[in-house]
């Protein structure tokens, strides 16, 4: 299968519906609960298109100039940017938008009584304390030139940083919303493995096993693959929560929430 036709048959209808039920949405007048009427959905979720293809699209070309990884060049059109092919570029958008437009969906279906939440300092400095040991491992296998680990040390010093940053504002609000936050990131992070497998399996891209720890789920998609799909979708889906929720902006001091 072409890589377009990956993001046609696999990306496509998922976001079509997502697109239509957001629509519905929108002409029933269901909008976001009062702990998330702050700046708009809207404004955040390109935003975040914008800054998945700004971040990503260095670290990516790193990738696939050392060989990394590489895509059969029979199926994709031969347009590139440096040295990624243009349906690439499109994946980081249409990642985005699926992972955004679905957690948007159930955010808007919260309820909207909530329960105070209670600041607690000592979750943002664990839980980013604990994902910075992990990226400082990344960053020492990195350095120490280890191959096999070379991948997976590339993802976490890449991926990493602004999770940290997440961690260290918020930790304590995305547990208070841990629900949406788990509704919001698990089902489009199984759904993109899937995706990911299949182009593995049928030969539309491949992961350099020199490169790998050699963990393959069902002996096909490596233990990298799964965790590039895990921190891509809790960037999108932490990035959103936190920057739509009302303690978010009391905390920073970003200004009135929207009536």
């Amino acid at each position: 299968m072409t890589y377009f036709g990956v993001l046609l048959w696999f990306i496509g209808p998922p976001l079509v519906i997502l697109i239509a039920a957001t629509w519905r949405d929108i002409y029933l007048k269901r909008g976001l609960p009062p702990q998330f009427r702050t700046w708009s959905p809207w404004a955040i979720l390109f935003g975040h298109v914008g800054l998945a293809l700004a971040y990503t699209t260095p670290w990516d070309n790193y990738l696939v100039a050392n060989r990394i990884w590489w895509y059969d060049p029979t199926l994709v059109t031969g347009i590139t940017l440096g040295w990624v092919p243009i349906e690439e570029y499109t994946f980081f958008v249409v990642q985005t938008l699926l992972v955004g437009l679905w957690v948007l969906f159930w955010l808007r279906r919260q309820p909207w009584p909530q329960r105070t939440m209670q600041a607690n300092r000592a979750i943002r400095w664990l839980s980013g304390a604990v994902a910075g040991v992990i990226w400082l491992s990344g960053l020492i296998a990195l350095l120490s030139g280890w191959p096999q680990g070379r991948y997976m040390a590339i993802l976490l010093v890449w991926a990493l940083p602004p999770i940290i940053l997440q961690l260290g504002f918020g930790a304590d609000i995305l547990w208070h919303y841990r629900r949406p936050v788990l509704i919001g990131l698990l089902p489009p992070f199984l759904y993109l493995c899937l995706l990911d497998g299949s182009a593995i399996f049928g030969g539309t891209w491949t992961i350099n096993p020199q490169n790998t720890l050699g963990i393959d789920l069902f002996g096909i998609l490596p233990l990298e693959e799964i965790t590039f799909f895990l921190l891509t979708c809790v960037l999108i889906c932490f990035g959103i929560v936190l920057m739509l929720a009302r303690e978010s902006h009391l905390r920073a001091g970003w200004g009135h929430t929207r009536p």
